[in-house]
């Protein structure tokens, strides 16, 4: 149909067709020798594949091989019949075509064959790129999570270092109280073994300190307000 050369290579089996004088006679006589016998033979085989193959595209001919034997054997047989013979088998053993066609149809499946390896590469990039970025994401979500854990765990020791600090404070100013001594005592206690834990662990700090009288009593009126202001807390 699209004008393009096809060349066949057949393998025919024949047989003469019975044992009847009538069919002898055909075989003997219908044709002048054996010479004429086969060439009426290949144009007939010949013409009907044209009239088939004249129907179909190149593209479809590679595929058409059964269709085509059988088209053949449907026409030859009758025909032989007529000759005195029987057809025992036809194969198609070769179908090609021109050079230029041979390389047009090796490109198209050569540009096919990049097509969909461009295609399945693209799908394992994006497979790839999809699988990259769900992990990312899931690894910032864990790091996340485990941030707010640990900064929730970090409050959580805050509050309770604390609370043991104001329940230990808290009974040393009852102990103070009951023995009749000056609860600012135990906030000037604190204050001096703090000055001595900067001083004893820091690295190369300088800590300055008020050593006057006024200094002094500046230091106390802050204790003993803060430990007020402790006193009305636990009241409330």
């Amino acid at each position: 149909m699209d004008q393009a050369n096809v060349y066949f290579k057949a393998m025919l089996l024949y047989s003469v067709l019975n044992q009847e004088e009538q069919t002898i006679k055909n075989v003997a006589f219908k044709f002048m020798d054996e010479r004429s016998f086969m060439q009426a033979l290949v144009r007939t085989i010949e013409g009907s594949i044209r009239g088939f193959v004249a129907t179909k595209r190149q593209s479809e001919v590679p595929g058409l091989r059964r269709d085509i034997t059988e088209h053949v054997k449907e026409q030859i047989d009758q025909i032989l019949e007529e000759w005195g013979f029987h057809l025992q088998d036809l194969q198609m053993n070769d179908i090609t075509f021109d050079d230029a066609i041979i390389r047009s149809m090796a490109q198209v499946v050569a540009s096919n064959n990049l097509k969909a390896a461009a295609e399945n590469e693209g799908q394992a990039l994006l497979i790839t790129k999809t699988k990259a970025a769900e992990a990312d994401g899931n690894a910032i979500k864990i790091a996340a999570e485990a941030e707010r854990q640990a900064a929730q765990l970090r409050g959580q020791g805050v509050a309770l270092f604390r609370e043991e600090v104001a329940k230990g404070m808290s009974m040393a100013a009852k102990e103070m109280q009951q023995a009749n001594l000056d609860t600012s005592v135990i906030l000037f206690s604190m204050w001096t073994e703090a000055i001595k834990h900067f001083s004893e662990n820091s690295k190369g700090n300088v800590i300055f300190l008020d050593g006057s009288s006024e200094g002094m009593d500046k230091t106390m009126k802050q204790l003993m307000s803060l430990n007020k202001l402790m006193e009305n807390k636990q009241m409330a």
